[in-house]
């Protein structure tokens, strides 16, 4: 089985099998990852656009590095760019039945909690702990020492059980 550094080189020559075959290794993480990091709002552009992104750059890419950190990086930088964007003024409907004063489902709650913690301590956390990347993956993807890696996730990890402790996400910043 071809690396993702073969594949990519390949890709860098315009083969098109190559491509299809890091889209299906990389599809549902990526997916995961910036649904995690959007709270799920224009994942399907985001990945369109890191993928447009991985083609146009392939040609550049550096052999020395881990396409995977490369993508995720490429993937990152797109949220970051997203998340600056005023968000939409129409918002989803409750589902049908459902009391507004009823606890949200773990998902959404996490989703909550993810979006209480600035976005350092958020991008770290997904990448750590939502997609079980080691620490030299996330220093690299997010640019960063990786004692600055352990320090936000520690910071994160704190604000997290405060937040759950005191049962809001809005009064803790």
């Amino acid at each position: 089985m071809a690396t993702d550094e073969d594949l990519i080189a390949a890709v860098a020559g315009g083969d098109e099998a190559a491509f299809a075959a890091l889209y299906a290794r990389y599809e549902r993480p990526l997916l995961a990852f910036l649904s995690r990091y959007t709270g799920g709002r224009d994942v399907d552009d985001l990945v369109q656009e890191t993928w447009l992104r991985v083609a146009r750059a392939a040609p550049r890419f550096d052999p020395a590095r881990r396409f995977s950190t490369w993508l995720f990086q490429i993937a990152l930088n797109l949220a970051r760019d997203w998340r600056r964007r005023p968000p939409p003024e129409a918002r989803e409907p409750l589902p049908e039945g459902r009391d507004p004063s009823e606890p949200l489902a773990a998902g959404l709650d996490a989703r909550r909690l993810l979006a209480a913690l600035p976005e350092a301590q958020r991008a770290v956390v997904i990448l750590r702990c939502l997609h079980d990347l080691g620490e030299d993956d996330v220093a690299t993807i997010l640019a960063i020492p990786r004692g600055t890696v352990k320090s936000r996730l520690h910071h994160a990890m704190a604000r997290l059980v405060a937040i759950a402790r005191s049962g809001s996400a809005e009064g803790s910043t």
